[in-house]
């Protein structure tokens, strides 16, 4: 399983072509040769790109889904929409396409999120604002996602 570490500035130019910083890179690179899936986010205003181990992992559990179960399929078609095949080109750039840049909001000023395994790419502003809007709800959000966790070796320590 990947495990990703760090927020990370950049600009996207015209085209939509983004470096990706030498930190970023550097965690990539044991990924770079399978390539990446670019998608919209379920629940934000951005895209997450998957190294390809973890999207196949991703859609192993989606296929698992019964197709003929109207809602099973409704998510799936809107899960994978706009869904495409990423490689970063020999400058070490990575090509955002135009609908998704869109989607997200994308202009210039990027930042890039690792969550576990994945890299969220936002619009800088939208994600200042998601983070901002996020604090007032966080400690109430952590105590109720991480609160209940019981681990053989907890100490009692955090």
């Amino acid at each position: 399983m990947v495990n990703l570490i760090g927020t990370y500035e950049g600009k996207a130019d015209a085209k939509g072509r983004l470096v990706l910083s030498s930190a970023l890179k550097k965690q990539l690179l044991p990924m770079l040769q399978e390539g990446f899936v670019l998608k919209r986010s379920v629940f934000q205003p951005c895209l997450e790109l998957y190294p390809m181990s973890e999207w196949n992992l991703m859609m192993a559990k989606v296929n698992k889904l019964n197709r003929f179960v109207k809602k099973n399929n409704d998510f799936i078609r809107r899960f994978t929409a706009g869904v495409k095949i990423i490689e970063l080109d020999s400058s070490g750039r990575l090509l955002i396409p135009k609908d998704l840049q869109q989607f997200a909001g994308i202009s210039k000023n990027v930042v890039l999120s690792s969550v576990v395994n994945i890299i969220e790419i936002w619009d800088k502003e939208n994600y200042e604002k998601a983070i901002d809007d996020a604090v007032i709800d966080f400690a109430d959000l952590a105590e109720e996602v991480m609160g209940n966790i019981t681990d053989e070796n907890n100490d009692g320590i955090s």
